[in-house]
């Protein structure tokens, strides 16, 4: 049977990589997705795709801006009468060293990675919160972090800087929403193959790199971020809140390199 049957679920970002391999999962679990992103042809393109699995909508939205969140919410509801499940996985990448990017640069990643998941959280959250008090089941939200919360590289600052803040997001977010059971997890993927890794690791100087970080010396798939997700959003797991799983290779445990194996 599958575990999230007939659950709605909102997945930002979900128009392509690890948000369209989340929303793909849950799809074949019988859940009802949401996509929603600011990329309307790729958006549409992905729901009826989806739509080949199980039901699929897409909703286009800037999850920076609360009056786009709101709308987002009051879509969902019209579709389908209830959100159950949140994976707030919107997020872009500007590099720039410390002493060089830009205060624009800086507000943008921090607008949408970790400012987004704020308005598009709380606004779920007050949902769920009514719906537990009308007598119905809660629900959960999963939050999208990275290895980079916990340690930093440095011409990723503000991507880092909003990644550390979406763990602790996690943790008050858990903690105020638990009167109501309503859970709340982040997952930390590591290096995983999507369209912005791809072009890294078509150079084998920067593959080796990731690889020599990585103790099971692959490159993961977005398919292995989607099986944390599915797991967070079911009830296998009930008493899981406030935590951060990271799927990444064993690259955070490890505080050296390791050699790279050759064809």
């Amino acid at each position: 049977m599958p575990s999230l049957e007939n659950k709605v679920a909102i997945i930002t970002g979900g128009a392509q990589g690890i948000g369209y391999a989340i929303a793909e999962r849950f799809a074949r679990e019988k859940a009802k997705v949401i996509i929603a992103d600011v990329l309307t042809d790729e958006g549409q393109s992905a729901a009826r795709e989806l739509n080949r699995i199980n039901t699929a909508s897409f909703i286009q939205c800037d999850v920076s801006q609360k009056l786009s969140v709101h709308n987002l919410i009051a879509k969902a509801l019209d579709l389908h009468g209830q959100i159950d499940i949140l994976v707030n996985n919107a997020g872009i990448i500007v590099s720039g060293d410390f002493l060089d990017i830009s205060e624009d640069d800086f507000d943008r990643v921090i607008d949408i990675n970790l400012k987004g998941s704020f308005l598009v959280g709380q606004a779920v959250a007050k949902h769920m919160v009514e719906n537990v008090k009308a007598g119905n089941k809660p629900g959960t939200i999963i939050n999208m972090s990275s290895v980079n919360a916990v340690f930093a590289i440095p011409n990723q600052v503000p991507y880092s800087v909003s990644k550390g803040g979406i763990n602790q997001l996690t943790k008050v977010m858990a903690l105020s929403l638990a009167p109501y059971n309503i859970r709340v997890n982040a997952i930390g993927p590591g290096s995983i193959m999507t369209k912005i890794l791809e072009a890294v690791a078509n150079d084998k100087a920067a593959t080796e790199r990731i690889l020599s970080r990585t103790p099971l010396g692959r490159i993961g798939d977005p398919s292995e971020i989607a099986s944390v997700a599915a797991f967070l959003a079911s009830d296998d797991a009930s008493y899981i809140t406030g935590q951060t799983i990271y799927a990444d290779g064993g690259r955070l445990p490890l505080n050296y390199t390791v050699p790279v194996k050759s064809d």
